[in-house]
């Protein structure tokens, strides 16, 4: 007979106590909440994990806390309270990581236990790829490996399309994550199955380049363009100053939002092409959709 989760049910405990005082308090919650300026500027880096333990409401909590048992009783048993402690919070600091890579710039604030619990999921389905997975919003038998595919894809889309009042940053780092650490720990897992892991792998390393490259979410043309034009000024340090020139027109087939304002600040507005009108346009509406993104935000794990 398998122990009880007892670490699950002290994380749930600790998780619902903490998420009833935010209730009462909206002090509390500002004091706990994920905020990247306070955490960059203000250096509370508490931040990052207290921020898992408050949630927007009893049904945002309630879905949190359903999830965790359901997954994390059962991968607390079979890897031990130790590996399981450090999936969950790995997990969580993952997610608010990412979160805090992408809007390092915004003002923008978070909570919920979501990228913990996306954590233990894909622990769960790394674990056991071929079992099926029920959700809340989908009551039909869906194999894990599937079911990884799809979060990974509605996450990142969900980043992209600015879906919703959820954290789908914090969600997909943290499932990142989880599934890294469990394969770190677990390398048997990934050698009873490889060609799934290969695939999770290699779809997050792409997801991971992209954001790195285009936080913005430019269009795809744009974000293949700066990386082109990154190794075009790598190589045209040591390169010979026709090498240079060439890569100059090369970049000035697709404009680039720091070259833009430099012509602006030299020429005027009315200097641009209309490639360039539309570049800036697509940036600058970007960074509206982000900067009235000012309410918390719930993420649901499943």
């Amino acid at each position: 007979m398998p122990d009880a989760p007892i670490l699950t049910f002290v994380l749930i405990v600790v998780t619902c106590v903490f998420s009833y005082q935010g209730f009462k308090s909206w002090q509390f919650t500002q004091k706990y909440i994920f905020n990247p300026e306070a955490i960059l500027a203000g250096k509370e880096y508490h931040r990052v994990v207290t921020s898992a333990f408050l949630h927007a409401d009893w049904r945002h909590l309630i879905f949190n806390m359903v999830s965790l048992y359901l997954f994390g009783s059962g991968l607390e048993n079979f890897l031990g309270k130790g590996i399981y402690l450090l999936i969950y919070f790995g997990s969580i600091v993952g997610g608010s990581l990412l979160s805090l890579y992408v809007h390092r710039n915004h003002e923008y604030t978070a909570y919920g236990a979501s990228g913990g619990v996306a954590g233990v999921i894909f622990a769960t389905i790394l674990l056991n790829p071929l079992g099926n997975i029920i959700s809340f919003y989908y009551p039909i038998p869906i194999p894990g490996w599937l079911y990884a595919a799809g979060y990974l894809l509605y996450s990142f889309f969900g980043m992209k399309e600015h879906r919703g009042d959820v954290g789908h940053d914090a969600h997909l780092g943290g499932a990142i994550i989880g599934f890294l650490i469990t394969a770190a720990l677990e390398p048997g897992a990934v050698r009873a199955h490889p060609t799934f892991f290969a695939i999770v792998l290699g779809g997050t390393i792409l997801l991971l380049v992209y954001l790195w490259y285009n936080p913005l979410f430019l269009p795809i043309t744009t974000f293949v363009s700066a990386m082109i034009s990154d190794r075009k000024r790598s190589g045209s340090r040591s390169g010979s100053s026709s090498a240079r020139q060439r890569g100059y027109k090369n970049q000035r087939q697709v404009p680039h939002v720091d070259a833009i304002l430099e012509k602006i600040a030299k020429s005027g507005i009315e200097s641009l092409t209309e490639e360039e009108k539309r570049v800036l346009g697509e940036v600058s509406s970007k960074y509206q959709r982000q900067g009235d993104s000012q309410k918390p935000k719930s993420g649901l794990a499943i």
